[in-house]
């Protein structure tokens, strides 16, 4: 009787201990989960030890009393945290999935935006940085610089003030730009003591004679051999445009003019390929006088550079009609060739007259 009261002592504790680690949380169990087990195996533990006949059963009726318990203990558990089938809605798997798969890209939409719009906010910081920079270097730089840095400007070269110094290079400049000493400060810079004393009509005067008198000065800095080395690299990169001719095959082009007075007709580009002239690209370059580039310039560098003449195309256009070519005696080719075939029939009608007039003297 001894043993078997040990033995269902050591099984009650047993199940105190399951019950305690079950109920502190563990596994989630509550405790009143664990009461009617436990008070069902504390009446089993007292009634094995107070049974008359159990001397001959010892150890294996102690044994039978824990695993009871325990199957108690477990049957409660199931019952209590296990909700019936009937109870349990049935789990759309493919919905819920489907609207996971919507949430994550709402949510990496959302962070994308969101790493768009910080961007951007440092681009335009970077921006804003910039144009302050851009600000502060052109209050610190020179009007040269300031001036070709201008949009639309990009063909001009800066003109080193050593040359502009020069007395000799601005010959007769004088006669040809209004407020000529003024504007000659203007470009290099100098303080004009009566600057306030200028209306805003004359300082706006001024102004447009310190580009005239700058353009002037280009046009003949260019001709140097220190004009034509920075006129270079704009030709080397294109600056200037190409050539939009199909056969040139995108040729750099150069600056020329039609006059070497102001005010005549704006600036035009020169093709070294097949010697065509066009109209700049740009609206803004286009409006530009062609008098700041002059009639020289693309014709003496070329001479002076005789490397950088090109070929001439090999390929020509030959207008077609139904893959045939157009007849060079047709009307199509009348208008291109009227002009010079009347004048060369003209002079040798003239010639004729005047050696019949002197036949017969």
């Amino acid at each position: 009787d001894a043993a078997a009261a040990d033995n269902a002592a050591n099984a009650s504790a047993a199940m105190a201990a399951a019950a305690s680690s079950l109920t502190g949380g563990k596994f989630g169990v509550p405790a009143s989960a664990m009461q009617m087990p436990s008070s069902a195996g504390a009446a089993a533990a007292a009634a094995a030890a107070h049974q008359p006949n159990a001397g001959g059963r010892k150890r294996n009726a102690g044994m039978s009393e824990a695993s009871q318990a325990l199957s108690a203990i477990q049957n409660s558990m199931a019952a209590t945290t296990a909700p019936s089938s009937a109870s349990m809605p049935r789990v759309p798997v493919r919905g819920e999935a489907r609207r996971g798969m919507e949430y994550m890209e709402r949510v990496e939409t959302t962070t994308s935006s969101a790493l768009s719009n910080n961007d951007e906010e440092e681009y335009v910081e970077e921006d804003e940085e910039d144009s302050s920079d851009m600000s502060g270097s052109d209050e610190d730089g020179s009007w040269i610089t300031w001036f070709c840095s201008l949009r639309g400007n990009e063909f001009f070269c800066e003109v080193d003030e050593d040359y502009i110094q020069d007395d000799f290079n601005l010959t007769g400049l004088n006669g040809l730009v209004p407020y000529y000493e003024y504007a000659l400060d203007m470009v290099l810079d100098v303080e004009m003591p009566m600057e306030d004393s200028l209306t805003e009509e004359q300082q706006e005067i001024v102004e447009s004679a310190a580009e005239m008198l700058y353009g002037l000065i280009h046009a003949r800095y260019i001709l140097t051999n220190r004009g034509m080395h920075a006129m270079y690299e704009k030709y080397r990169t294109a600056s200037f445009g190409r050539c939009p001719h199909v056969f040139c095959q995108g040729q750099p082009v150069l600056p020329v003019g039609l006059s070497d007075l102001p005010r005549n007709y704006t600036v035009n580009v020169f093709c070294p390929r097949c010697h065509g002239l066009f109209f700049p690209k740009s609206t803004r370059q286009a409006n530009i006088d062609g008098a700041y580039f002059g009639t020289t310039f693309p014709h003496l560098y070329l001479l002076t550079h005789p490397e950088m003449i090109p070929s001439k195309p090999k390929q020509t256009y030959a207008p077609r009609i139904y893959g045939f070519k157009v007849n060079e005696s047709s009307l199509y080719y009348k208008n291109r060739e009227e002009g010079p075939q009347h004048h060369m029939e003209g002079s040798n009608r003239q010639s004729r007259r005047s050696r019949h007039r002197q036949g017969r003297k």
